[in-house]
């Protein structure tokens, strides 16, 4: 899963493969369902509905009732006019979105409707005042790719003008489709100067990171649960650390040519439990990021392709723009399992510290940050 979109199409997923599991129409097969002259794999159930939730989001009626009910389904923020107009000072600001400029100017006006402009004292401005340039209909990720026909977009009508447009960027002026190798040419700037901010790990951050070589943040709106969760219940997590080290202590002096073998079965039952028992605590999906001990997909695409993320873009405003984000250091496990003492260390500080590089596990780290960090 990349989105939260893509919790609904799981949630269909799982409802048709449980009815089709135990209604007694359909025979169950290993690799799908049978009625009659008729067979389903799961891989084709699983494509009807991929294929049913692109329909719904290019051609179906989402999209209408989103804007029917903007107060539902859109968070609307003062402090985004705000931050948007200090970037812009200091540095070009774009918009790339898939959504037509109709859906996209409906939301834009909606998030951008406060009676005074990024501060209380200031005038108003409408919302394409605070970008340097906006394309709508990006197709991403096809955008970080060969892309697509440049054109301009008529903002009264919606309507996309006749041909390809070649020119040089006109201030206020919308486009529709185009490439990223298009708004580096537009902006007049290169891959490695531009901070791409996405929420989708695969079409935004993946794409634009390994095909433009962009500097990458990505938005994990479920990052303020998974902190909750993870201070809330850190001693379930701590009680599975210890059983790792425990399970090692166990093997510590085996080697090769040993006959013994330790019964961990209760060690990895416990483990199981407490695995079970973390994913619990994050809801009926488990984590997005962990699984026990174990990182999640999705984690491990966050730590190789996102330079930053956050669960809120917004988190910016409480860094100045020179600040410089860096993870801090990590190590590998071959480095991690090597004790650095000094030749003249006694008996006992030695003790103490082979005693912490036992209790101590290093994890790799990915340079998030949090408003009322230091």
């Amino acid at each position: 899963m990349n989105t939260l979109f893509n919790l609904s199409e799981t949630y269909i997923y799982a409802c048709l493969i449980d009815y089709f599991t135990n209604s007694p129409l359909y025979n169950n097969l290993e690799k799908g369902y049978k009625h009659g002259n008729m067979y389903m794999s799961f891989r084709s159930v699983f494509q009807d509905v991929r294929d049913a939730m692109d329909y719904l989001h290019d051609h179906g009626c989402l999209k209408d009732r989103t804007l029917k009910n903007l107060e539902k389904y859109v968070v609307k923020d003062p402090n985004l006019p705000l931050l948007l107009s200090r970037m812009k000072e200091v540095a070009k600001v774009f918009l790339a979105t898939n959504s037509n400029y109709e859906y996209t100017n409906a939301i834009m006006t909606y998030l951008f409707d406060f009676p005074h402009g990024p501060t209380p004292n200031s005038q108003f401005r409408p919302w394409r005042s605070y970008f340097d340039l906006i394309i709508v209909d990006a197709r991403k990720p096809l955008f970080f790719a060969e892309g697509t026909v440049l054109r301009q977009v008529n903002t009264l009508t919606g309507m996309l003008r006749i041909g390809t447009y070649t020119g040089p960027h006109q201030l206020c002026t919308v486009y529709s489709g185009g490439s990223s190798d298009i708004v580096c040419d537009l902006l007049e700037v290169k891959g490695k100067d531009i901070l791409y901010i996405g929420d989708h790990i695969f079409g935004d951050i993946l794409k634009s990171k390994k095909r433009q070589g962009w500097k990458t943040f990505l938005v994990v709106p479920e990052l303020a649960h998974e902190l909750h969760v993870w201070t809330e219940q850190n001693n379930l997590f701590e009680e599975l650390k210890s059983l790792d080290i425990f399970l090692a202590e166990l093997y510590k002096h085996l080697d090769s040519g040993s006959n013994e073998r330790p019964d961990i079965s209760s060690i990895q039952k416990r483990m199981k439990k407490l695995t079970h028992d973390m994913d619990m605590c994050y809801g009926k999906m488990g984590s997005l990021l962990r699984c026990g001990s174990r990182q999640t997909l999705f984690a491990n695409q966050l730590m190789r392709y996102a330079d930053l993320y956050a669960a809120s873009f917004l988190n910016l405003l409480y860094y100045p723009f020179s600040y410089l984000f860096r993870a801090p250091p990590v190590l590998m496990p071959h480095e991690s399992t090597v004790e650095h003492i000094p030749k003249d260390t006694d008996e006992s500080q030695l003790f103490l510290a082979n005693h912490i590089s036992c209790l101590s596990i290093s994890s790799p780290q990915k340079t998030s940050f949090d408003p009322n960090a230091d």
